[in-house]
């Protein structure tokens, strides 16, 4: 029996799957992208700080039902870096353009952490161009400051040094089970981090960890309340950024939404429970029922 560790690469996992990956040019945003599969779209966006290899465990087995299409947010990953604020209208106008440039008329979209909240503005304000939404542990929908302080810190201490052990206490923040946390998890981050302008790249994403730039785009009813597609939340038993609590929240002022419930999971259910992630999707994207 082999002694090698169990190690979880996305190329590993593509090995048998037809995709490419490729820079896309989006109102002038040198934007990666990586797209397999075919059938419906399926947009994927990932959370701060992160980039498209958080589905790396996802893609090949959402590629057999969707055309599935996961990109890096202006600011972020391997994309461009402009120096401006990515607010939320800002990130959504982004996943607009990148859908224009795509040639995606309308698409379901599933968005963990920041990418949550993005494809939940983006279906209240553009409720044509969203066929069904998946929040995935969108975090925090009660602005709780010491959440906010913990994001910003930890994010900022790993950029300004991205050494293994700071980046790795980052990335584990975001996982119940740490030991799951890769080394090519960590090292991904690392190049990302130590890209030349994301230091100033990552204080335009934290803008958001700022109580007064937040008010504006803030999960409130009022907006929420526009989200007419059809929304599943799915949440987690151990995320450090918002409990069950805020999902009740969420369930009362989004006009068509249900709740699914990963179990001994964090912030990452998509890394650490592939399995119950893809059976969520298949079952409220493809068959129109509400995952068991």
């Amino acid at each position: 029996m082999s002694t090698l560790p169990e190690h979880i690469s996305l190329w590993g996992e593509l090995a048998d799957v037809d995709h490419e990956l490729r820079h896309v040019d989006v109102d002038g945003v040198r934007t990666r992208v990586l797209r397999a599969g075919s059938g419906p779209d399926l947009i994927l966006l990932h959370g701060t700080g992160g980039h498209l290899e958080a589905y790396a465990r996802d893609i090949a087995g959402l590629a057999a039902d969707f055309r599935v299409t996961a990109y890096d947010m202006v600011g972020h990953g391997w994309s461009d870096l402009p120096d401006k604020p990515y607010t939320i209208d800002v990130l959504s106008d982004h996943l607009l353009g990148l859908m224009d440039a795509l040639g995606i008329n309308s698409a379901h979209l599933s968005g963990e952490s920041l990418g949550g909240w993005v494809v939940a503005w983006t279906a209240a304000h553009h409720p044509d161009r969203v066929e069904r939404l998946v929040l995935n542990t969108p975090g925090n929908i009660a602005d709780k400051p010491e959440v906010m302080v913990r994001m910003r810190e930890s994010t900022l201490a790993a950029v300004r040094d991205p050494s293994d052990e700071t980046v790795r206490r980052r990335v584990e923040f975001l996982f119940h089970h740490k030991e799951m946390v890769t080394d090519e998890l960590v090292n991904l981050r690392r190049a990302v981090y130590g890209r030349p302008g994301f230091l100033q790249a990552i204080t335009n994403t934290l803008v958001l960890q700022d109580p007064e730039v937040r008010r504006d785009f803030a999960w409130r009813p009022g907006w929420v309340g526009h989200v007419t597609a059809p929304t599943l939340l799915l949440w987690t038993d151990h995320d450090p950024t918002g409990g069950l609590d805020e999902a009740e929240l969420l369930l009362r002022w989004l006009p068509d939404a249900r709740l699914h419930v990963i179990t001994d999971a964090g912030h990452w259910p998509q890394w650490e429970k592939p399995g119950e992630f893809l059976r969520a999707h298949r079952d409220f994207l493809v068959l129109g029922k509400d995952p068991v």
